[in-house]
């Protein structure tokens, strides 16, 4: 399929390519919807195969942050943007200072923040160019411990429906992915009681979560098949496809990856099997909503971020609700409560207003 059948599909408005020779910058920007505002999302730093691969990544990203940004109140749209390299190695301040003219240059049409692979430190280096990024380290600073707690709320929402208490003492939870907001989330869980599982193809993670946590390890294909009340998907996305589904032994899927369905029907296979799914880009929303106070009139505040991204448990609840009252998937349903509002805000839009 070429580019612009993809963004067809998809619903974009602009793709942009990115190319520095000087600093071997290759990245790709991608602006989905911009309805209720500018387009927020993240940096996302990784060593793609191919260049279809990174089109394809942040096509699917970018208008998961449209959804994620309106089922979460805020007015902005979505946005996202890949940077193809090893952040283990590749980084430096003129990649990162030249990325940061790219976004100045579409003039505010796309704000950045950091995403997998990129840090609070190179987002330094982007605002030496622009002003156009959140997450700043003197505001709101790293988003993945605000994502993690958004995900615990989430995931007490969803035990509730299940299991008709939020308790958690004593759940057996699978964690696959221990990157900051995984490993988060974990402690989270264990003080609250849930007795974990994990899986990571980092050694010295899983030592860790093992160490602190007394948390059982299994290696990274087998996670999926561990018997347990709660199946956590924190690390990269299309991890609920044809081969996972059937191994899952879980009454509920809830974590902070996004895109964790590899295609939408498989919203609908964890709906037959009876597993109650938290979508990915609601249950996650903790960190966009804490950049995104950043734009706050009154100025950035921790207190009032948390807040919002408290309210987390009560959105999946209601998104349950859909789901039963219209006889479709969890899935199907938060992207009924996503584009309800964005009709209401595009037909606000349509009154002018003289200046």
């Amino acid at each position: 399929m070429g580019i612009f059948e993809q963004m067809a599909q998809y619903g974009h408005e602009q793709l942009v390519f990115c190319y520095d020779k000087s600093t071997g910058l290759r990245a790709i920007i991608a602006i989905h919807d911009t309805t209720l505002g500018p387009a927020l999302g993240g940096l996302r730093m990784w060593q793609y195969e191919r260049e279809e691969d990174a089109v394809t990544d942040v096509l699917r990203l970018s208008r998961g942050m449209t959804y994620k940004n309106s089922a979460m109140g805020l007015n902005l749209g979505g946005g996202k943007a890949v940077l193809w390299g090893d952040p283990r190695t590749d980084k430096s301040e003129e990649l990162f200072r030249a990325f940061g003219k790219f976004v100045e240059s579409l003039g505010g049409r796309y704000i950045t923040a950091e995403d997998v692979g990129t840090t609070v430190e190179d987002l330094n280096y982007i605002l030496m160019e622009t002003d156009h990024a959140a997450g700043r380290a003197e505001l709101s600073g790293d988003p993945s411990p605000v994502t993690a707690y958004g995900v615990f709320m989430g995931l007490k929402a969803a035990v509730k429906k299940v299991f008709g208490t939020e308790e958690l003492k004593g759940r057996k939870v699978a964690v696959q992915g221990l990157g900051k907001v995984g490993m988060a989330l974990c402690e989270y869980l264990h003080d609250a009681g849930a007795r974990l599982t994990v899986a990571d193809i980092n050694p010295e993670a899983v030592e860790r979560a093992k160490r602190e946590f007394g948390a059982t390890v299994v290696a990274p294909d087998e996670i999926y098949g561990v018997e347990c009340d709660i199946f956590a998907p924190c690390a990269l996305g299309a991890v609920l496809n044809d081969d996972t589904i059937p191994q899952l032994k879980c009454r509920i899927v809830a974590g902070s990856a996004n895109n964790q369905l590899k295609e939408p029907r498989h919203g609908d296979m964890l709906r037959e099997r009876g597993i109650l799914y938290a979508p990915d880009f609601v249950i996650n929303g903790g960190g966009v909503i804490n950049v995104a106070e950043e734009y706050h009139p009154a100025g950035y505040s921790r207190d009032r971020a948390l807040a919002r991204v408290a309210t987390i448990y009560d959105k999946l609840l209601r998104i349950f609700q859909i789901a039963e009252e219209r006889n479709i998937s969890t899935a199907a349903a938060a992207d009924v409560l996503a584009e309800e509002r964005m009709q209401k805000i595009h037909q606000l839009n349509r009154m002018y207003l003289a200046e």
